[in-house]
């Protein structure tokens, strides 16, 4: 399948093209980034609209993943990174003095390119984060989070007779899905997945693509991706990037079949990237 039918087979199972526009959960206005003297990220004007996956797609090094990095202020921890310009989520000023930062990571979940389980068992994995926030009481309820977010991730059925076993032991694949698990068991409302399957088969890729698609349901997702054609089969919204700068962002059908801009064209095109 080609890119521009992959998009058109997207648009085909999501409601992005609704009467009604959906809700915007994230809304980034002028954002600029500079490691040092050298800016990474110019201007960035950008809506995330609740319950859709926007991926963001670029040459490598474009300011993609630097920007994804601003949803959850994981710049902050870049040694000379500096942050200007605005970003709410639900309308709340994510660098305002008196949020706590470990709060808007509980809210904003990360999934990382390479698979990161936790050095614990498969359950320890999905409890840690329910336990260091306080947000269950009992093991029962702790067991119930557990049991449920890795049935959402697709994985229960695969690992409930081994929750004991270390999470370094499941496949790459299952891995990502723990991953993905561990993330939503905190009851975020963002879940951010830096090219998720990048290190994956494609076997793999399908199961975690078709856990996007759940997944949006309940969550905003903001995926990177280096593959435009996966670009094309999980998003309804796409962003383009290029040198640091956002150059188009529309519904992911009309950006793969008729971009306006011809930086876009010539990317999707493959005529550089």
């Amino acid at each position: 399948m080609n890119i521009a039918s992959a998009a058109l087979a997207a648009g085909d199972m999501t409601e992005e093209l609704e009467t009604t526009a959906a809700a915007i959960k994230i809304r980034a206005r002028d954002v600029s980034v500079f490691y040092g003297d050298k800016q990474a990220l110019f201007n960035v004007d950008l809506d995330v609209p609740e319950n859709r996956v926007i991926a963001l797609i670029g040459p490598s090094g474009c300011g993609k993943s630097t920007f994804l990095r601003c949803l959850n202020r994981m710049n902050d921890v870049i040694e000379g990174c500096r942050v200007s310009g605005e970003i709410a989520i639900d309308n709340q000023d994510i660098h305002d003095r008196n949020l706590d930062v470990v709060q808007l990571r509980a809210r904003v979940g990360m999934v990382f390119q390479k698979p990161n389980p936790f050095p614990k068992s498969i359950y320890d994995n999905i409890a840690y984060g329910p336990r260091i926030h306080g947000l269950v009481s009992n093991r029962t309820d702790l067991d119930e989070v557990v049991h449920s977010s890795l049935e959402r991730a697709g994985l229960l059925n695969e690992v409930k007779d081994r929750l004991g076993d270390p999470g370094t032991g499941l496949s790459g694949g299952q891995q990502q899905r723990l991953c993905i698990a561990r993330a939503i068991a905190v009851s975020p409302d963002v879940i951010l997945m830096d090219e998720p399957c990048s290190a994956l088969d494609p076997i793999a890729t399908a199961r975690i693509e078709e856990l996007i698609d759940e997944l949006r349901k309940r969550f905003t997702i903001v995926i990177v991706t280096h593959s435009m054609q996966q670009a094309a089969r999980v998003s309804q919204r796409t962003a383009f990037f290029h040198l640091g700068r956002l150059v188009e962002v529309g519904d992911t059908e009309n950006v793969f079949t008729n971009p306006k801009d011809e930086r876009t064209h010539g990317y999707i095109t493959g005529r550089y990237g």
